[in-house]
């Protein structure tokens, strides 16, 4: 993918792109003389110029009557984007709370394949409560999506400060790890022997996250405040006749 490509997706297109372009090449230069290498005008280039510093890609000064512009450092794109996620993290709970009030009936989203489960996954990290319950098939999800994936949506989990209150059949715990843990806000406890937990399920808020077994590859989530509820209180039954690790 070209480099005009990838800036396009990230919202640098047009003379925007052209501007920013020259200006990169140039390091260091007046208005006018990035906007001859862009080949805009020179109006142009002054609301082009102070678009990009508003984004953190540019800065302007003032040297004697010219306006100069000097190219920030491109890891800036880096740090907008972040700024832009923290922003739509905080902006996300209001949103769904719309959301789900004009969505009215239920919704189920299917998805297929390794991508559709690790969709499914950090989907429970939306979760506005703070809490999460889940019935996790081990050697199942060791496989698929794998433990990279799932460390890496432990530590997401953390950061955003969810709690997981979790059961696992000892059978298809494949190995000893994610034990309980105060540090981990992970709470664990062993199904009865007679049951054999070979699928994965997370509540939260209003959803219910399935993942199936590598056997058959996909992943849901139903949006039902009904079903969530049903399934928040079947995992209560299932948590109470279960063992503490």
């Amino acid at each position: 993918m070209s480099i005009e490509s990838q800036l396009h997706r990230l919202g640098i297109t047009g003379k925007t792109y052209q501007f920013y372009m020259a200006a990169l090449d140039l390091g260091e230069a007046s208005i006018n003389e990035v906007a001859e290498r862009s080949g805009v005008r020179r109006t142009t280039g002054y609301d082009l110029a102070e678009k990009l510093e508003k984004e953190g890609l540019l800065q302007l000064r003032d040297v004697g009557t010219r306006r100069m512009v000097r190219v920030e450092d491109p890891i800036a794109l880096l740090q907008q984007m972040e700024q832009r996620r923290k922003v739509a993290e905080d902006l996300l709970p209001h949103l769904r709370s719309m959301y789900n009030l004009a969505a009215g009936k239920p919704q189920i989203h299917f998805y297929e394949g390794v991508d559709g489960i690790k969709k499914v996954l950090w989907d429970t990290l939306t979760c506005t409560s703070g809490r999460l319950c889940g019935i996790l098939s081990m050697d199942e999800l060791m496989t698929i999506p794998g433990i990279e994936v799932m460390d890496q949506l432990i530590t997401e989990r953390l950061e955003r400060g969810i709690s997981l209150r979790v059961v696992r059949s000892r059978e298809k715990d494949s190995e000893q790890i994610w034990p309980r843990s105060a540090d981990e806000r992970r709470d664990l406890r062993f199904a009865p022997e007679e049951l054999l937990l070979s699928m994965t399920q997370y509540v939260y808020d209003n959803k219910v996250a399935i993942i199936s077994s590598r056997k058959e590859n996909y992943g849901v989530i139903i949006e039902s405040r009904e079903f969530a509820d049903l399934q928040s209180m079947l995992f209560e039954m299932l948590w109470n006749a279960s063992t503490p690790a």
